[in-house]
């Protein structure tokens, strides 16, 4: 069986692999670039395989770096059927919606610039009846199911990430015996609210695994909820707005639930809490829906953690604009949660300038995007055609990441009782992969960092 890397190689985004057996070909995840113009770029160019010649994709999760591209795959030529879990798959239909929402308003703002320069109009990546076209394909596993699929049979496994994450423990037989491969997706942390732990695994013979943070530690002196207890006291003293940019998924329904526990231990101050993302809103319902999936301490908590009488949804525009000239002390959540697109760049260009409000980051942010720039310290920005001077507070908590750091990477991949042959770095910067793989070696591990478009034979 050859294995082609088709993604997120020297890059945290665009996860995407391509399975061959000669007979079946099938794909690992299909995503979306995200980041600099540069990057984004890719989105553009043909995939590195055919379309129509792939007879499934198995899907770790539902983020965009992960899922992005599957409508472009479907516009292509893909008929196959598309494998994730039930809460992977319910948070996908919303995601590629809002992700076909956001190409068709970028191809309008972008072709009204080239039809000002005499240029010929662009297509959007994807369109809405692409995404509806993608969702006929879905097909809904639970986790730990035992799935056939011609030489393939599969398991989900929980990952640890977001709701409904998953490790893909896949077992192929060409014939002359049975290969175990692990696709870790993206790995989550251990011991935080709402989600299980990851699943440790004891053998495979090939591992992919992700170095997001490969790198970097999220220890800090305080733990993230006092963090961010202190930062929403402080910003309220100021009688400022505190704006977090927020992925819609998990880190959004955590830093909710981290409130509803200050809330109930009456150590909040009188804030109008605003979840400003119809994205975030609809993904808090899915949320909502799958209760089986929290762990033991989020069932045990609170019947609804999600339920908070402070907490309004904006999802009408006008709501959201009008938060712009609200000269209360509040609280804004909104994606996107690198600053790329959304709300929250219309929340930054009216509040960036304001010494009295705090802009707090939570999550990871690729290189080129605006939460990146902002964190490493911009005095201005150019955002939507203004340049903005950057004097709110900007604050970082790194323990709200629903990644892994690298001491819990490598507790994951010490999980195998005996070494696999070969550990392939993924989803990672190159400074990021090559740290990791360098623990790794420490180790006893066997590793590997593939380019672009490499392909291997198993």
């Amino acid at each position: 069986m050859k294995i082609r890397f088709c993604g997120a190689t020297g890059f945290v985004t665009g996860s995407c692999y391509l399975l061959d057996t000669g007979k079946t070909k099938v794909l690992v995840d299909c995503g979306m670039y995200q980041g600099s113009k540069e990057i984004t770029r890719k989105n553009y160019q043909e995939f590195l395989f055919n379309p129509g010649e792939v007879d499934a994709l198995f899907l770790t999760h539902a983020h965009i770096d992960h899922s992005g591209l599957i409508p472009k795959l479907v516009k292509a030529g893909f008929k196959g059927e598309i494998y994730g879990t039930e809460a992977t798959l319910d948070l996908a239909e919303v995601m590629l919606a809002d992700s076909a929402h956001i190409q068709e308003l970028d191809t309008e703002h972008e072709n009204k610039r080239r039809e000002r320069k005499g240029e010929k109009p662009r297509k959007p990546l994807y369109e809405q009846k692409d995404v509806e076209e993608a969702i006929k394909l879905f097909k809904k596993i639970k986790y730990n199911t035992e799935v056939n699929f011609n030489e393939f049979r599969f398991f989900f496994r929980d990952a640890g990430h977001i709701l409904g994450s998953a490790h893909i423990e896949l077992f192929v037989n060409e014939g002359s015996g049975e290969k175990k491969i692990i696709f870790s997706g993206d790995i989550g942390q251990w011991d935080v609210p709402i989600i299980n732990d990851p699943t440790l695994f004891e053998h495979a013979d090939y591992v992919f695994i992700e170095s997001t943070y490969g790198d970097r530690l999220h220890r800090e002196k305080q733990p993230r909820d006092e963090i961010l207890h202190d930062i929403i006291k402080e910003t309220y003293e100021k009688g400022g707005k505190l704006l977090i940019p927020s992925f819609a998924i998990e880190r959004t329904q955590e830093i909710i639930y981290a409130i509803n526990k200050m809330i109930e231990n009456g150590d909040f101050p009188p804030l109008k809490i605003y979840l400003d993302s119809p994205l975030a809103i609809k993904a808090t319902e899915i949320f909502k829906k799958h209760k089986e999936l929290y762990d033991e301490e989020a069932r045990n908590d609170f019947p609804n953690p999600f339920n908070l009488k402070q907490l309004e949804y904006t999802s009408k525009t006008e709501e959201s604009i009008a938060l712009n000239n609200r000269e209360e002390s509040c609280i804004i959540i909104a994606g996107s949660g690198m600053c790329t697109a959304g709300r929250i760049r219309h929340h930054l260009k009216h509040g960036l300038w304001n010494p009295k409000n705090t802009v707090v980051f939570v999550g990871y942010h690729a290189e080129g995007t605006l939460g990146r720039i902002i964190l490493e310290g911009a005095k201005k920005v150019k955002m939507m055609g203004t340049e903005v001077a950057v004097k709110a507070d900007i604050k970082r908590i790194h323990s709200f990441s629903a990644h892994a750091d690298y001491l819990e990477l490598i507790k994951w991949a010490e999980g195998f009782k005996t070494r696999p042959e070969k550990f392939f770095i993924v989803h990672g910067e190159q400074k990021s992969s090559e740290s990791l793989a360098d623990k790794l070696n420490e180790k006893g591990f066997n590793t590997h960092i593939p380019k672009l478009g490499e392909e291997i034979e198993i």
